[in-house]
């Protein structure tokens, strides 16, 4: 989920794309997926978003068969299927979830994402309808053109600095309601945002570092984008400070 650094992404060029091994499922209808991903997100993720990975690789099964729906179409091979913005983008944030979660689970659950990012992120390659593509590729040339910056508070990259996994999956017909309730969590949880009052200053997420300019698209400044979700205002003078991201696997 994370940009690279200049040397990382040069690392990751250097190397040969690693296709990820399809899972042993056949692809199931559309609805069929659906019911499965949000049965691995009811029963496998609880409600502070932490993710019961070894549950998962005990019974793969609901994994597999969506990451199989995903392989065998999407909005650039099926756009009928799609026909609406929100449709595209629900499909690519349930994508991108499930994707990521499934190459963990294909890494053998690395306590720490950060040494193996560039395999994880860059190099490995997943079926998506016509094509093969990252996790960094779907992120950034697929999903962040899109041009809606509360993507960063639903792409889940299985680390703790991440937002939570909701427990539902994302729907077309009620993307914006569940976009804007993932923003107000947010940007309203002391661990992604800690006011300092006495400093005049703010700590926030690196996350908001990591995507300034998508951000600042909507808004003046960063803490003028994050007070159109607080419930508690930040004053828009105060200093801005980072919180180190966090690379621990997000297991319970």
């Amino acid at each position: 989920m994370r940009p690279a650094l200049a040397g990382v992404l040069l690392l990751a060029m250097s190397g040969c794309a690693l296709r990820v091994p399809p899972p042993r499922a056949a692809a199931p209808p559309a609805d069929a997926a659906g019911e499965a991903w949000a049965r691995v997100l009811a029963q496998r993720v609880d409600e502070q978003g932490r993710i019961d990975f070894d549950g998962i690789a005990r019974d793969p099964a609901d994994l597999e068969a969506f990451v199989a729906w995903i392989a065998a179409g999407s909005p650039e091979s099926a756009p009928d299927a799609f026909a609406t913005r929100d449709a595209k983008l629900a499909y690519y944030l349930n994508a991108y979830n499930a994707l990521a979660l499934y190459d963990v689970l294909q890494a053998g659950l690395p306590p720490d994402l950060y040494p193996v990012r560039v395999r994880i992120f860059y190099r490995n390659r997943f079926r998506m309808g016509r094509r093969d593509i990252s996790l960094y590729s779907l992120e950034n040339s697929v999903i962040r053109p899109m041009g809606e910056p509360r993507v960063h508070v639903a792409l889940n990259c299985m680390a703790r600095g991440c937002p939570r996994l909701p427990r539902e999956p994302f729907r077309a017909e009620i993307l914006d309601a569940q976009l804007d309730r993932e923003a107000r969590r947010f940007y309203n949880e002391e661990r992604n945002v800690r006011p300092e009052p006495e400093r005049r200053m703010v700590r926030l997420s690196q996350i908001l570092q990591f995507y300034t300019s998508d951000f600042l698209a909507k808004a003046p400044s960063l803490i003028d984008y994050v007070n159109l979700y607080r419930d508690e205002r930040i004053p828009s003078g105060w200093k801005v400070e980072f919180i180190p991201y966090d690379w621990r696997l997000n297991r319970q």
